[in-house]
């Protein structure tokens, strides 16, 4: 994440300012960050992002789903809390009058070198915290790695996966492969 801005601001200006801010802006209790703190993402981050949202496409559709890569918001239990994951999917109720999505079962943060920290960090302690989720998936951009957190009762259980395997998402019926995730990337 980036510095915050200086001044403090309301969830209300928040949301205001935000659909008309040139660029996307996490809020985290008051201050507002800048993602990335640069224009766009690496072709692998974003080719990362469209596959996997292109393979989970037609299941989240089937199970009444709502899928979104990385301009959706996301916020934290009514909290002053909002990020942008880069794909997330929700199933549960859907108010149409909202900008944002808050109770997801699938989060996945594509780690950059500016991210990275924030990502195992902060947001792992965010996101594992919603009731909600199911999987948290982390997926490295320059080898063919996911770290894989499932709620398996009341404990997260983390998969390494390296080179070849598969993600099982219980809220779309569904596994993920890193061959899906990588499609066209690090043979």
């Amino acid at each position: 994440m980036s510095q915050p801005a200086f001044q403090r601001m309301s969830v209300a200006e928040y949301l205001r300012s935000e659909l008309e801010s040139p660029v996307k802006r996490e809020y985290v209790d008051g201050f507002v960050y800048p993602l990335h703190g640069q224009a766009g993402a690496s072709k692998a981050h974003t080719r990362i992002c469209i596959n996997i949202t292109a393979h989970l496409y037609d299941a989240a559709m089937k199970s009444d789903c709502r899928l979104y890569s990385s301009d959706m918001k996301l916020r934290l239990n009514n909290s002053r809390t909002f990020f942008y994951p880069d794909v997330l999917v929700a199933c549960g109720p859907d108010d149409p009058d909202d900008d944002f999505e808050t109770e997801p079962c699938l989060l996945v943060e594509v780690l950059s070198p500016s991210t990275a920290a924030n990502d195992r960090l902060g947001k792992y302690n965010a996101y594992t915290a919603l009731p909600s989720l199911q999987t948290y998936l982390m997926v490295e951009q320059a080898q063919r790695r996911v770290y894989a957190y499932q709620r398996r009762g009341g404990e997260w259980v983390l998969s390494d996966l390296q080179g070849q395997g598969q993600i099982e998402l219980p809220c779309l019926n569904r596994s993920l492969s890193l061959d899906e995730i990588y499609a066209g990337l690090l043979s």
